[in-house]
């Protein structure tokens, strides 16, 4: 099921809207787990396999990337659902994702050949807090981003970054515990005024070249005066504030860092006449300088008659044939309107 349907009618008008709004609104909070994990657990998944054009099924080039299939994702747990932070390690199999619910999972991809065609082995935990107990209140509960510095998706340390209480926090992880956090990231002074609801979206490090170990963050919708997207470059050798030119009036939901030094960036559209639309843009690491007007490169743009829900997590990594794939993850908001999506793409 689609977000919403792709066309509303004119006589529908704001009133409406509004309406959906609070419809959508209220259905996502009542199912939104109210209380967090008290520690891991398994859960049940059931997979179908999804096309990105339900169309034309065996079609595999969109843009300027090559699909490599998708799933749409049926667990047995309340807590699964809300996923805006993935991570893969260097294999591709062992996904981490962190839900704005406050809760991590970590599962097994598996492959018909290069194709994504299973998810299995998922187990679900809490964040924790700085007094080792799960994460209780929403507004310190929404993750959204996820950065790895050390390690691999098993065990390791990643930095994630929160909206509502803005932070980004050094998480040390294992297979059966995320946290407590044993580090904070100062935030640029310009990120303190974001709104709670539109606040760090996004992180991701540099892979290499001259900005390697740069931390990459983003809002959501914070913006300069001439109407485009904020994001800031934080320690490495070059820190400071720049600006995506904001095209087609997207948001920014999700990052990841390029093995070449590049940087991708995902991208969603939401109105109600038109539905939910998709975006993805590769950075060249040359343009990541501070002061920067950056507009970047487009990938792909899909809108709602494809197989897109509301788009947020992206992640990189190089698959077995050489090529950079890249895994994209939908946060279905706890909604039954909505969907938990995982595909994957290949660039050129």
């Amino acid at each position: 099921m689609r977000l919403i349907p792709r066309k509303a009618t004119a006589a529908l008008g704001a009133g409406l809207a509004a309406i959906a709004l609070l419809y959508l609104s209220a259905s996502a909070l009542v199912a939104k787990p109210s209380t967090p994990l008290t520690g891991p657990a398994e859960t049940r998944l059931s997979v179908v396999p999804l096309s990105f054009d339900p169309d034309a099924a065996t079609k595999t080039r969109f843009g300027k990337l090559t699909y490599r299939g998708g799933l749409n994702l049926f667990a047995r747990s309340v807590h699964f659902g809300g996923y805006s932070a993935i991570a893969l390690d260097a294999s591709g199999t062992t996904l981490l994702a962190l839900s704005d619910a406050g809760s991590w999972m970590r599962a097994t991809l598996g492959y018909d050949g290069t194709r994504l065609d299973s998810m299995s082995n998922v187990r679900l935990g809490p964040i924790l807090g700085r007094d080792g107990k799960p994460l209780q209140s929403e507004t310190e509960r929404d993750a959204e981003g996820i950065a790895l510095l050390s390690g691999d998706t098993n065990a390791g340390s990643a930095l994630v970054s929160f909206e509502r209480d803005h932070r980004i926090l050094q998480y040390p992880f294992t297979p059966e515990r995320f946290g407590p956090p044993t580090g904070t990231v100062a935030l640029p002074k310009a990120a303190r005024g974001m709104n709670s609801n539109q606040g760090l979206e996004a992180i991701a490090t540099i892979q290499s070249g001259r900005m390697k170990g740069t931390v990459v963050a983003f809002s959501e919708r914070l913006q300069d005066r001439a109407g485009n997207l904020i994001g800031w470059l934080i320690g490495g050798p070059a820190p400071g504030t720049i600006t995506i030119r904001r095209l087609g009036g997207f948001d920014i939901t999700g990052a990841a860092g390029l093995p070449d030094g590049g940087l991708l960036l995902l991208e969603r559209r939401f109105r109600y006449a038109e539905g939910v639309k998709m975006r993805i843009r590769r950075i060249a690491g040359s343009d990541l300088r501070r002061g920067k007007l950056i507009t970047g490169e487009t990938l792909l743009e899909a809108d709602d008659l494809f197989n897109i829900d509301n788009m947020e997590a992206i992640a990189v990594h190089r698959a077995q044939d050489g090529a950079t794939v890249l895994t994209l993850m939908s946060d279905d908001n706890f909604s039954a309107f909505q969907r938990s999506l995982i595909m994957q793409f290949a660039l050129p």
